[in-house]
Order: structure tokens, then sequence, then C-alpha cells
């Protein structure tokens, strides 16, 4: 990386109806690299038909996928930055008319943590049919040429559902106990290792709470991702809440203050003591000087930021040129349901009020 910034996984609404890259996404992704973004990561990539979250959303999940991530990689590095696949599967936190009218699968059919719609609960086989695609996902993601791909344990969606008591009530070897809920996990990562090989980097970003009161906790997040470490893990990114929730997003609103920052400062810290790997903090990130302190006081090796990136793609650019004003963002969330227009993400906020059309 060329400096310790990264552009946090971001759902762009920028694929088409199947789920193909499209010109607008490749854009996007060149003019954050050539505005000195040291790393981004990808809109979680979805491993399977049925594990699309939202609209718009980029797909993983076939070979015809690979030609259009290829022109994203090859715009990045043109720019000379880095790029990290996210692969994902949405499980129960989807509905049936994004995912073709299927009912979605989760982990256990628990209706209070559903997207709208109860979830089915996933057999056996179908745990495994899923384990393969996440392997397959992987290996087309080094097919079209990613530095490393990031596997989404966070906001609610599978892998995070599986480690959750809140969505994973299993009494089979998926469920139960910490070790067992975090059984599909280990079992994604081994499937996507060896589809890479064990020199190619694979990162996670999960969960170190969901905000809700029987959730996962810090220990138990701390637990998996030592043990993944122990296999080969490239480094940790560190969130929390859950897609989908006002109460409880990941995507706080109104974070106006430097002190409202950096809302899984502790739990990142937890784990930068406990591990030998990098560990990467997301979370209401917008001034400089709460950055530049996280680095310096050594909670985390490198920051993510998304929201801040959405309204001013040029923002780290702007402050190597020493203008260390913090990001115009207004934590509206906004953007966010410009998305699903199907015209792609854009800051319409106050700070990005001069872009809406």
């Amino acid at each position: 990386m060329a400096n310790r910034s990264i552009r946090s996984a971001t759902w762009e609404g920028m694929a088409d109806e199947e789920g193909f890259v499209r010109p607008e996404l490749i854009h996007l992704v060149e003019q954050l690299a050539r505005s000195h973004v040291g790393l981004i990561v990808s809109g979680y990539l979805y491993v399977d038909p049925k594990g699309r979250g939202l609209p718009w959303q980029t797909g993983i999940w076939k070979d015809a996928h690979i030609e259009g991530l290829k022109q994203m990689v090859a715009a990045v590095h043109q720019q000379e930055a880095l790029i990290v696949a996210q692969i994902a599967h949405a499980g129960g936190r989807t509905r049936r008319a994004t995912i073709g009218g299927h009912t979605p699968l989760a982990p256990s059919p628990i209706e209070e943590m559903a997207f709208g719609e109860t979830p089915d609960e996933l057999s056996v086989e179908e745990i495994q049919t899923l384990v393969a695609a996440f392997g397959k996902g992987a290996h087309r993601a080094k097919t079209a040429g990613f530095d490393g791909i990031q596997l989404h344990a966070a906001h609610g969606y599978l892998i995070s559902q599986f480690l959750s008591p809140l969505f994973n009530r299993r009494q089979d070897d998926y469920g139960g106990s910490p070790e067992k809920r975090r059984r599909f996990l280990i079992e994604v990562y081994e499937a996507a290792r060896k589809a890479v090989g064990n020199n190619y980097p694979i990162l996670i970003k999960i969960n170190s709470t969901e905000g809700v009161a029987g959730g996962i906790t810090v220990q138990e997040t701390l637990d998996a991702t030592r043990e993944l470490a122990a296999r080969g893990l490239a480094a940790v990114e560190v969130s929390g809440g859950m897609a989908g929730s006002d109460e409880h997003r990941p995507s706080r609103k109104k974070i106006n203050r430097p002190s409202q920052e950096a809302y899984f400062r502790q739990a990142a810290r937890t784990l930068k003591k406990a591990l030998d790997i990098p560990v990467f903090l997301v979370g209401g990130l917008k001034s400089l000087e709460v950055i530049e302190d996280v680095l310096a006081s050594g909670d985390a090796d490198a920051v993510s930021m998304s929201r801040p990136f959405i309204c001013e793609p040029d923002l780290i650019e702007r402050w190597e040129r020493g203008d260390g004003a913090k990001s115009k963002c207004v934590s509206c969330n906004l953007c966010l349901g410009e998305g699903l227009t199907g015209k792609g993400i854009r800051c319409v906020g106050l700070a990005g009020a001069g872009n809406k059309k």
C-alpha cells in the first residue's frame, strides 16, 4: 500500500441486473486510485445468485463476470494502487424480489432478525454448496487479477449470521457454541485458501458487535480471527452493526464531532494487542486528526472509510496537498438511497447537494 488509507467495501449500485460490471464502476475505482487511496476494497461481490443483498450489486458467481472485474482491476493497477475483492452472501438479509422469487436462506429461520421476510433454514448439504461457492468466487477473484480477497463476515450477512447467537440458533455441528458457530467461517476460509493457494492474501471484515444485547462479543471475534491468523489470514478489518437496521447500522448518522468518530476503536485495540497481523479500523472516520491519532497510538495499522469517499473521492489527495479539513460528508446516508435508483451511489446530502441532478 502506498499509504494507510483504505476505501472500505461499499455497495456501489453500479452493476447490471445480472451482476456484470458497468463502465460507471470502472470509472469510480479508477478515480479513487488516481486520488491516492492506498487500497480499494470492492463492494461486496455475491458468490451465489441467491446471495444478492441489493439490486445492482456486482456478482462473482459465474465465470462470465471475470472479464468486467478484470477491467476494474486494470483501471486501479494503472494508477499504481491496490484492489481487493470482497466476496459475500447476504443469507437471510435479502428479499425474494432481489433473488428471483426464492426464499432467503440463513442458519436459522429467525423472524425478528430477518430483512423483511423470514428465511428458510439451510440444510447441511446447502451449507456445503455455499462453502464451495465461496471457494469458486475466490478463484474467480484471483483470475481477474485482484491483489487479494476479503471475506465479508460483518453487518449481518451470511458468515456474520453463522457467527452470531442472534442469527444462529442451530444445535448441530454449525451452531450451539462459539466454536460450532464459527465452523462455517473456517470452512469458507479453507475453501478459499485451497482455491487461491498459500501465497495469496485473504483478509476478513468482521463484526465486533451487532449493537444488540445477546449478540457476538469482542472475545468471540478475537477467537475467530486468532484461529484464522494461525491458518494464514493476512489482515482483519474491524466493524460492527447490521445492514438495513436504522438503529444499529454500521454507517451511523449524524457523526458531527471528532469524539463520535472511530466507534469501533476499542475493539480494534483489543484485536491489535492480541494478533500479529495487520488490523484495519472502519466506522465514522472523517477527521484527519482522529485518523492520525488512531495510527500513532497503534490501535490500528490502517484506516478504512466509505461515505467520505462517496462525498469526496479525492479526499486523500486533498489532505496530501495540505488541506487538512475534515471530510465534507455529513453522515446523512442519503447516498445509500441513491444506489437504489440504478444510477449508482453518490453524495446528495448537504455536502453534495451540488451534484444532485
